[in-house]
């Protein structure tokens, strides 16, 4: 199991302390759902608002139609319907709550609807605590690995992923500073209870392409249902992520829906698993801290 990674710590403080202002505040409480919002530089306690390209409907919905701007954050699960071209940045701002990714939620995202998604960051794309779905739109998310040092670079980083309902991903990691280790996919455990059924992969009659240097997918297992690996040729999970052939980590993945008879040497629909035991994981990153504890009633 990978060891919990990450900047993304302090910023989930940042969160829960805006969440307890509210609710010292007299903000609302919700069962479900995103309890704060941080969407172009500004941050929401109750929903029912909305700005250029973007309106929080409630508490567990987001819809983006056109919004292009600075990085969106929530503490809490979160459903995003997409319509039009979009597209979310980290914010350079000294005082931003987000700095390092395009997209962060604490709790589980969804991402859904007919439009694309880019998302752009120094360390991340798109971080998810726990799970992300990805059920039928385009998402693009990539990290640059810009002034990183000594932790992980990956387009997407989760807990868990899903890619189904012929959606499409690309993901993509890079970075050169000391101790960087990129991958395009990076599931982890967070340390949020998921326990062995965390760090999982599946893509289901759908599209992944994900890129990096150390791993193009970074997980500890997955399946693949009516879809099939195109790169690496023999790709299968192994117990650190996608392997090739000789069963190295495979820096480029590809995973396609399967139409047809695969080809020979790739693989097919189902569960794939690698016999990996005897190779070395990626290398991990730093645990992440516990966040403190605060009333489930959110943001400042």
């Amino acid at each position: 199991m990978f060891a919990a990674e990450s900047y993304t710590s302090r910023n989930y403080i940042a969160i829960v302390a805006m969440a307890c202002l509210c609710v010292l505040l007299g903000g609302p409480s919700y069962a479900a759902g995103a309890e704060s919002l941080i969407i172009a530089g500004a941050t929401y306690c109750v929903p029912g608002v909305s700005g250029p390209g973007w309106a929080w409907t409630d508490a567990d919905h987001l819809e983006l139609n056109g919004y292009a701007g600075e990085a969106i954050g929530a503490d809490g699960d979160l459903v995003l319907t997409l319509a039009g071209q979009n597209s979310v940045t980290e914010s350079h701002a000294p005082d931003a709550d987000i700095t390092l990714c395009g997209m962060e939620v604490w709790g589980n995202l969804t991402l859904r609807g007919a439009g694309t998604l880019t998302a752009t960051g120094s360390q991340c794309g798109i971080h998810v605590s726990q799970a992300l779905v990805v059920d039928g739109c385009t998402v693009d998310a990539r990290a640059d690995g810009a002034d990183i040092t000594d932790e992980a670079v990956a387009g997407v980083i989760a807990g868990d992923m899903a890619v189904r309902g012929g959606g499409r991903v690309v993901a993509a990691g890079a970075g050169y500073g000391a101790g960087v280790r990129a991958y395009g996919v990076y599931l982890q455990d967070a340390g949020l209870g998921d326990g062995a059924v965390g760090c999982r992969l599946s893509v289901d009659a759908s599209r992944l392409d994900a890129t990096g240097a150390d791993s193009g997918v970074a997980c500890t297992g997955g399946s693949l249902v009516s879809a099939r690996f195109v790169t690496p040729a023999d790709g299968a999970f192994g117990a650190s992520g996608v392997l090739d052939a000789s069963g190295a980590m495979a820096p480029h993945v590809v995973v396609v829906p399967d139409v047809a008879t695969p080809p020979a040497g790739e693989t097919d629909r189902g569960e794939v698993t690698g016999d990996s035991a005897d190779k070395p994981p990626p290398m991990q990153a730093p645990p992440l801290e516990s966040p403190p504890q605060c009333p489930r009633q959110i943001p400042r």
